[in-house]
């Protein structure tokens, strides 16, 4: 469904060029010239030229488009998320993640004004708003902390925390119907599907000159994506690890789905998309994704708790089982069976003796080490400080050794409640799409959460502005709901 900001637009360029076209001729030599030199760029400059020079053309209408149309905003937000990374290994030299903060920032600009006019005295209220702002404001203060050993390793992070996280509240304010929600969740798995299939065309007919020249400009990834005599796909993303996730996110979204009031076919659809995923989830070779769907399929039967749905997920842990325990000689399938027998994990177990190691320094810092101390921004400013070569592998152990026990304290309960509110919200709502919905994004925060131990599941895009979004949707879901309820059509 096309949104009513993007229809708008169209409706008013056909009217225009219907009735002005004839007499116009100021306007057809404007784009006369803009055709010209975007033709001469091209064919002079080459492709990236060309490309340059047509984003500049359209950069001042969709600043306008952003503020004016928010929902349109909204979605173009979700569309660079997803294709960030992939844009960048066509060799677009243009500053994307630059454009993402600039969509971000216009997308909180356009809700502050609308606030002036519609003021909305329940958007700042609530325990997540509440704790989202007390998080907020503990990363914009850390920059004060006295052992951090760099200023400008907080600059650089800081936007990518706070700026994501205020995206709840534009995405809480903003989204306003269920017809909006269905476009998003469409994008959401269009965007998915892309990528799952991009994925299929990596494993069986190998990476683009592009893909081969990024890969092989540091030993280091080469290292990382070669496993087992098999390359980890990363399909449009940044690495197999944030592939892998966005899959088993996918495929989460999908399953919720098919619980919910749909058609035949469209469940049909989902089920298909689910099997995609999960398939091409295997070709990254993450072991610590491969679990966050049987975990969100756990919750489901605790949440959805029937005798039909007991035995679906009877047969699904048997079918897990079955591939867990089967004889293999499959590279792919014995990175699978490993994520279940943690044990077993070469990886899992370095990863608990870092976390040994560092745990002595998290006691004795309360506030942590600074944002930005550890990973790459430490090493940038920092190399010789002890926490940028320490490798923190876990969200949650980045924010304990960036922000101390007291910021990890503060997110934990960010995460309690969120999971709390969505799981009231469920039962309370009434519509059964909205609950379908809401349910959805119970799961996706879920499986979130638990992937956010192995790995650092939240710090990079699309997954930290869907995590988001999920956030906001179990509050939009509720709100929709009550409105339905006292009869206010949406």
């Amino acid at each position: 469904m096309i949104p009513a900001g993007l229809r708008y637009l169209a409706r008013l360029l056909r009217q225009r060029l219907r009735e002005e076209k004839p007499r116009d001729v100021a306007g057809f030599v404007v784009l006369l010239a803009a055709s010209l030199a975007l033709a001469a760029a091209t064919a002079y400059g080459g492709f990236k030229s060309g490309m340059l020079l047509l984003t500049g053309m359209a950069a001042l209408p969709a600043v306008c488009g952003i503020v004016a149309f928010p929902r349109f905003g909204i979605l173009l937000l979700l569309l660079l998320s997803f294709l960030l990374f992939f844009l960048m290994r066509l060799g677009i030299s243009f500053p994307m993640g630059t454009v993402l903060d600039g969509v971000q920032l216009l997308l909180v600009t356009g809700v502050l004004l609308r606030l002036k006019r519609h003021p909305d005295r329940f958007l700042f209220r609530g325990a997540i708003s509440t704790v989202i702002l007390v998080w907020i404001g503990y990363n914009l203060v850390s920059v004060a902390n006295p052992v951090a050993a760099s200023r400008l390793a907080w600059v650089y992070t800081v936007r990518s925390v706070a700026l994501v996280m205020l995206m709840y509240f534009v995405f809480v304010y903003q989204i306003r119907s269920v017809r909006f929600i269905r476009t998003i969740l469409g994008l959401w798995l269009l965007l998915a599907v892309f990528g799952a299939l991009y994925a299929v065309r990596q494993e069986y007919f190998g990476f683009s000159p592009g893909e081969i020249a990024w890969i092989s400009s540091d030993p280091r990834i080469a290292e990382l994506f070669f496993i087992d005599q098999h390359w980890r796909k990363f399909s449009i993303f940044s690495d197999p690890m944030l592939f892998s996730y966005n899959m088993a996110m996918a495929s989460i979204l999908c399953i919720s789905l098919l619980t919910g009031p749909l058609a035949v076919w469209k469940k049909t659809v989902c089920a298909g998309m689910a099997a995609l995923f999960m398939v091409t989830m295997l070709y990254s070779g993450t072991r610590s994704a491969y679990v966050l769907v049987p975990a969100a399929l756990a919750l489901l039967t605790i949440l959805r708790f029937s005798q039909q749905l007991m035995i679906w997920m009877l047969l699904a842990g048997i079918s897990i089982g079955f591939i867990v325990t089967v004889p293999t000689k499959d590279p792919l399938l014995i990175r699978f069976q490993t994520a279940f027998k943690p044990s077993e994990d070469p990886s899992f177990n370095v990863r608990t003796a870092n976390q040994r190691i560092i745990q002595p320094y998290i006691r004795s810092h309360p506030i942590g080490g600074g944002l930005g101390a550890t990973g790459g921004w430490g090493k940038r400013f920092a190399p010789e400080s002890y926490l940028a070569n320490f490798p923190p592998d876990s969200g949650y152990v980045r924010v304990a050794v960036e922000l101390g026990w007291i910021g990890l304290l503060l997110f934990c309960t960010l995460i309690f409640l969120i999971l709390k509110t969505g799981i009231n919200h469920y039962y309370l709502i009434k519509d059964p799409e909205l609950k379908t919905y809401c349910l959805a994004m119970i799961l996706l925060i879920f499986s979130l959460h638990i992937g956010n131990y192995p790995q650092e599941a939240l710090v990079q895009y699309p997954s930290n502005v869907l995590f988001f979004l999920a956030a906001a949707l179990i509050q939009v879901t509720y709100r929709l709901d009550r409105e339905m309820q006292a009869g206010i059509t949406s």
